[in-house]
C-alpha cells in the first residue's frame, strides 16, 4: 500500500507524484470510476434542497448551501465505488462566491471520503493567467501577507487550443503542487468533429497533433502513469486504441459513459499501460440513477448501485 494520496500537500517533496498516487489510490480501491458533479440547484436530491440556510439568506447562498448539502450526499452514497470525484466549476462558479465556497466544501467532504479531486474548468491561457490558474486550483499563491491557499485540487483539466507555451505553464504549476493535469485531447461532444479531428497539411488529425503534445509534456514520465493526462471521449471509442499508441503513458480520462451513449466495454486499450490509465467518468449516469425506469430504492441507493455497476465492469474489463 502507497502512501496516502489525499495527504494534504505541503510543497513539491511532500508527496509523491499524480500519477504514483493515482496508482496506488485506484489499486487501494479496485476502482477506475471517478464520480462527475454538475449540481443543477433545480435538480437536486429530495431533502437537500432546503437545507435551513434561512429566509433571510440571499438567494445565492440559500442556493449554495443546498448544492453542498446535494454533493455531500452523492458522495457519501456513490464515492465508495469510485477513486475522484470530478466538480464542473462552472456549476459551481454560476451562483458567485457563494458557489465558490460550496465548491470548497465539496472538495473538502471528497478528500475526508479518501477521494481524489479532479477540478474541471478546461483552463489556458497566456503565461501570467496560467500561472494563475494553477495557484488558484492546484498550488497557492503568495502575497506580502502570507501565503494563500487554492481550492486544494489534486488535478485539473486543461484546454490545449492557444498553444503548448500555456500548457507548459500549467504543467510546471501542477508538478510543483505534486498534482496532475489532464489535456483536451479528443472530447465527448458531437462537435468535437469540427476541430479536433479536422486533417492537418503535415499528416494526422489536430486532435493526433496535441496527443503527441501531451506525450511529450509527460516526459520524463514521473512513474508509469504520467502526470500529464488526457481527456478522451468515450462517445467515440473508435480512437482509444489510436489514443494509447500516440500516448502510452498518459492517463485517460474518459467521459461520455452513461448519458452520453459511450460504454465502459468499449474502452479496453485506454487500461493498457495498467489499471489506472483509464479513468471512466459518469455524472448524471450515476446521480439521476433514480429517475430512470426500473431503478429501485432512494436516490441515494441507486446512485450507489450504478457506481457499484461500473466500478465491476472496467475493472474486469482493465
Amino acid at each position: 500500500m502507497g502512501p496516502d494520496p489525499t495527504a494534504q500537500r505541503q510543497g513539491p517533496a511532500a508527496v509523491p507524484p499524480f500519477g504514483e498516487r493515482l496508482a496506488a489510490l485506484v489499486a487501494r480501491r479496485e476502482s477506475q470510476i471517478v464520480l462527475g458533479l454538475d449540481p443543477d440547484p433545480q435538480r437536486l436530491w429530495p431533502g437537500t434542497s432546503d437545507p435551513g440556510a434561512g429566509a433571510d439568506a440571499t438567494p445565492a447562498a440559500r442556493a449554495a448551501a443546498a448544492v453542498a448539502a446535494h454533493c455531500r450526499a452523492v458522495i457519501d452514497a456513490a464515492g465508495p465505488a469510485c477513486v475522484a470525484v470530478k466538480p464542473q466549476l462552472a456549476c459551481f462558479e454560476r451562483l458567485g462566491a457563494p458557489g465558490w465556497g460550496a465548491l470548497e466544501a465539496t472538495v473538502r467532504h471528497a478528500h475526508d471520503a479518501g477521494l481524489l479531486v479532479l477540478a474541471d474548468g478546461k483552463r489556458g491561457d497566456i503565461d501570467v493567467s496560467a500561472r494563475a490558474y494553477g495557484q488558484a486550483l492546484v498550488g497557492s499563491t503568495p502575497t506580502p501577507f502570507g501565503d494563500v491557499a487554492g481550492l486544494g485540487a489534486d488535478a485539473f483539466t486543461a484546454n490545449p487550443f492557444m498553444g503548448e507555451d500555456t500548457l507548459e505553464v500549467l504543467v510546471d504549476a501542477a508538478r510543483q503542487a505534486g498534482a496532475g493535469v489532464f489535456v483536451l485531447v479528443r472530447t465527448s461532444n458531437p462537435g468535437a468533429r469540427d476541430v479536433e479531428d479536422l486533417p492537418l497539411a503535415a499528416g494526422g488529425t489536430v486532435w493526433e497533433h496535441v496527443a503527441r503534445t501531451v506525450d511529450r509534456l509527460g516526459a520524463p514520465h514521473d512513474a508509469e502513469i504520467a502526470a500529464v493526462g488526457a481527456v478522451v471521449g468515450a462517445t467515440a471509442p473508435e480512437h482509444v486504441a489510436r489514443m494509447r499508441e500516440l500516448m502510452p503513458r498518459a492517463p485517460f480520462l474518459l467521459p461520455g459513459v452513461g448519458a452520453q451513449g459511450g460504454r465502459v466495454e468499449d474502452l479496453a486499450p485506454a487500461f493498457r499501460p495498467g489499471r489506472a490509465g483509464g479513468l471512466v467518468t459518469a455524472s448524471r449516469s450515476i446521480v439521476d440513477a433514480h429517475a430512470r425506469g426500473g431503478a429501485a430504492g432512494t436516490p441515494a441507493a441507486a446512485a450507489r448501485g450504478e457506481a457499484e455497476r461500473l466500478r465491476a465492469a472496467a475493472w474486469a474489463l482493465a
